[in-house]
């Protein structure tokens, strides 16, 4: 999984696999899906990104199973 940010055009990419995409819908005016051959989520879009997500507070952290 990876995740990026584009500050010149204020975009996030959350990239979930390297599958080929073969259909990619608009959620809304804002954030696109991207889908492979069998319906799985390969990515998704973010334009406008510090008008609809709190970008600036991003954080990561993995639990461990006990």
């Amino acid at each position: 999984m990876e995740i990026k940010y584009f500050k010149d055009t204020d975009t996030v990419l959350v990239k979930f696999n390297d599958n080929e995409i073969v259909d990619t819908r608009d959620l809304n005016d804002y954030m696109l899906a991207e889908f492979d051959k069998d319906g799985n989520i390969v990515s998704i879009t973010i334009e406008h990104a510090k008008e609809h997500t709190d970008i600036s507070n991003f954080s990561y952290e993995q639990i461990a199973m006990p």
